[in-house]
């Protein structure tokens, strides 16, 4: 069945030894995990070792090879992982998990996220209710929408089935090495499969299989 490639233990391609592991997988879908959250990384930053991390305040935990500028602005929960940068004018907005070697840049706003590692948000960009998987890269101005306008609860549509998560908020789930093009908006409740690219200026209404494109005049095509 298609709703079978969107379960957590399919859609993502885990290492086994990221922290989230085993937490995300007791999630039969990704969306699942997002209502835990900021739980998971108030007790997994408590057992964060001195010699890596700094408590910067209160349940904001930053690696100290992370490179945080003093005009971002973080409010936890919050973890902040090696090699990050956090560029001037980020927002942070908390129960946040900011993975190895992420980027988020100016003006770019993160809440109640999930940031494997390797992951780029650098200009302007708005990660709410997400998660995004490995090599995910978001062009300048490109962001996920969170909430239906009608403020229904959110469903997952692929290929031609439905399903009915039962929450008001879920932005968009990518698994590895997404690219989203510049202005594209993700709405709410998108999975984006691996190797798949957005162009700029598109509006995604629908989940994508893996190794897509999605053209800004709706056309969709594999990516060979």
């Amino acid at each position: 069945m298609p709703k079978e490639a969107l379960k957590t233990a399919r859609f993502f391609s885990l290492k086994g030894d990221e922290p989230f592991a085993s937490w995300l997988l007791q999630c039969t879908y990704p969306w699942e995990s997002l209502a835990d959250l900021g739980a998971w990384i108030k007790a997994y930053g408590a057992t964060l070792p001195s010699e890596s991390y700094t408590e910067i305040a209160p349940d904001i935990w930053v690696a100290k090879s992370a490179n945080v500028s003093d005009l971002a602005t973080l409010k936890g929960p919050v973890i902040v992982g090696p090699d990050v940068e956090i560029r001037p004018g980020a927002f942070i907005r908390g129960n946040a998990y900011i993975g190895p070697n992420c980027v988020v840049g100016t003006a770019s706003e993160i809440k109640n996220s999930l940031l494997f590692g390797d992951v780029e948000v650098p200009h302007y960009n708005y990660i709410g209710d997400s998660i995004l998987s490995y090599g995910t890269h978001f062009g300048a101005g490109a962001i996920t929408s969170n909430l239906r306008s009608d403020k229904k609860n959110i469903k997952i549509r692929y290929e031609g089935e439905v399903i009915e998560t039962g929450l008001r908020k879920i932005g968009a789930i990518t698994a590895q090495r997404v690219e989203i093009g510049c202005n594209a908006v993700l709405g709410p409740g998108t999975l984006i499969g691996k190797d798949s690219l957005i162009y700029p200026l598109t509006f995604v209404r629908f989940s994508l299989p893996e190794k897509s494109i999605l053209k800004n005049n709706g056309e969709l095509r594999p990516r060979i």
